[in-house]
């Protein structure tokens, strides 16, 4: 059928509107308002359905040149004033008809330092090419079986993309095939690319069915100093995680400095894959935090420390929580490096630690949480109400479980005062922000 797109909804897809059905919605990825499309019904529910492009027949005001030629950067083709417009009134959208909250201050988006070449992190898949060949890339949009081989990718920089460009010359001279992802053949799955912006190091880290190879001459052919981990793994899906990991050269921790700290990051650890914007992100969560030099902080999903030790040269004291030991390893050690001897952290899980935390630290003045992309689950919430700080601080990426997460906490005695979101994924429809509740 032929539709027109009317807006973009949360996650990225343009939103059509049959009339003559009442208003039934199509969602349909891969284009911008005002685009006129040939599209073909894929998924069909009772009050929408999901749609694919077949041609596009006319392009919408808003529609500009793509400059990257691979997947995953679907905004690719909006002004960069339309994505920061659009991210700031979907952030609206799910506090407002999710969350039924009102009487916020909605503050301008932070927009970002680079719009492209800016993540520090990338993962990799091994495909095979049309004409039989090795190729390293990102999967095709909505197909498991698919991997666009990358000449140059534009989210990674010069640096990172030569380290990819020489792990798949190496496994080309290797003669080594990619995983069949539907019969389970082939050697090559992943590659996970890890760069210190400031620092120039490389952690590299290459993923394959269990195998016998000749991993010494790869660590030859990577920067120098670069460290490389290998994962043998058995998992039947297409993840990076899980198997047995195994240091073939260098140092498995990276390097890396941020607002002022000397961090060490573990393979498995989490850090915001844009550095520089992460920056910005510590500075609104600073800002809220309005800290004064006597308070406790709680810092909730602490991963290896970042928020809370950036929060600890104004604080009284902060206590970091966090589920994966890996991480908590690395920031006690962080902590020690940056000689603060006021941040304490502690490996547990959110859900059962935080009234062990209470007891053992005293009730927060401020709290501050990062959850996942699943938000705060209703026990984690009873939680954090329980502990009563004046100032809570929500970092989100994502608005649509940030909204009732927010709700129940205005329900319990909160007021939702500011909300700011920070660009740190350009030319992708993803989103993250802060919020600051306060006593009511």
């Amino acid at each position: 059928m032929e539709l027109t797109i009317d807006s973009l909804a949360y996650g990225g897809a343009g939103v059509a509107r049959l009339h003559g059905l009442h208003g039934y919605v199509v969602f349909v990825p891969d284009t911008t308002p005002g685009d006129r499309v040939t599209a073909r019904i894929t998924r069909r529910k009772r009050s929408y359905a999901e749609a694919r492009v077949t041609e596009l027949l006319h392009p919408g005001p808003h529609r500009i040149p793509p400059q990257a030629d691979h997947p995953g950067v679907p905004w690719q083709v909006l002004p960069y004033d339309l994505q920061l417009t659009t991210k700031r009134d979907q952030i609206d959208e799910a506090l407002r008809r999710l969350g039924h909250l009102q009487g916020y201050t909605l503050e301008p988006m932070v927009p970002a330092v680079d719009q492209w070449r800016y993540r520090n992190k990338l993962e990799y898949s091994f495909g095979t090419d049309p004409s039989g060949h090795l190729v390293c890339g990102f999967h095709e949009p909505g197909r498991w079986d698919t991997v666009v081989g990358l000449d140059d990718c534009l989210l990674a920089s010069e640096a990172g993309n030569a380290v990819r460009q020489s792990v798949l010359a190496w496994a080309r001279a290797q003669d080594l095939a990619a995983r069949d992802r539907r019969t389970g053949e082939g050697t090559l799955r992943n590659l996970v690319v890890r760069e210190g912006r400031r620092t120039g190091a490389f952690q590299v880290r290459l993923v394959t069915s269990p195998a016998r190879l000749h991993v010494d001459g790869l660590a030859a052919a990577l920067p120098d100093g670069a460290s490389l981990l290998w994962t043998q793994s058995t998992e039947r899906g297409e993840t990076t995680a899980g198997g047995r990991t195994e240091l073939v050269a260098g140092d498995p921790r990276l390097e890396e400095r941020l607002s002022g700290l000397t961090l060490t990051i573990s393979p498995e650890a989490f850090f915001q894959t844009n550095t520089e914007m992460a920056e910005q992100l510590y500075g609104v969560v600073g800002e809220y935090a309005a800290l004064q030099g006597w308070e406790r902080v709680y810092d909730l999903y602490c991963g290896i420390g970042t928020i809370g030790l950036t929060l600890a040269p104004r604080a009284g004291e902060v206590w970091g929580l966090e589920i994966s030991e890996e991480a908590i390893a690395d920031a006690i050690g962080n902590a020690a490096r940056n000689e603060f001897t006021n941040a304490r952290f502690h490996a547990g899980d959110v859900r059962l630690a935080v009234r062990e935390l209470a007891e053992r630290a005293g009730r927060p003045d401020v709290l501050v949480v990062d959850p996942p992309r699943a938000g705060l689950s209703p026990k984690v919430v009873r939680r954090v109400i329980e502990t009563a700080p004046r100032r809570i601080v929500y970092v989100s990426c994502n608005p649509t479980t940030l909204a009732p997460n927010a709700a129940q906490l205005v329900e319990a005695g909160w007021a939702l005062r500011r909300v700011r979101g920070v660009d740190m994924f350009p030319q992708t429809p993803h989103i993250e922000c802060v919020a600051v509740l306060e006593r009511a």
